[in-house]
């Protein structure tokens, strides 16, 4: 659960994808997401690397090995969530 905890909060998902290809600098990460404000994109970058999932390296932050491992995973839930959406199966909430 805390790792779906982490994952699920506002940006997680989109630093690690825009990691996904190489290190990025702070200013490269947040052009990468585009929208992000410096202040969040820093509370989320000290809470990726507090769980090992991101590293500041000397040319700038890295996905960890332990967030190698979660790529496969991320690809997997996009494609279920794709082709739940080209479907028209999308799972409704319980009311």
């Amino acid at each position: 659960m805390r790792l779906l905890d982490i994952l699920g909060q506002r940006w997680v998902l989109r630093i690690l994808w825009e990691l996904r290809a190489g290190p990025l600098s702070f200013r490269a990460l947040q052009a990468a997401c585009e929208a992000i404000s410096p202040a969040v994109l820093n509370d989320r970058m000290k809470l990726l690397r507090g769980h090992d999932l991101v590293a500041l390296q000397a040319d700038g932050y890295a996905l960890t090995a332990r967030a190698q491992t979660l790529l496969p995973v991320i690809l997997q839930m996009m494609d279920l969530a794709n082709s739940w959406a080209a479907a028209g199966d999308w799972p409704q909430p319980d009311a």
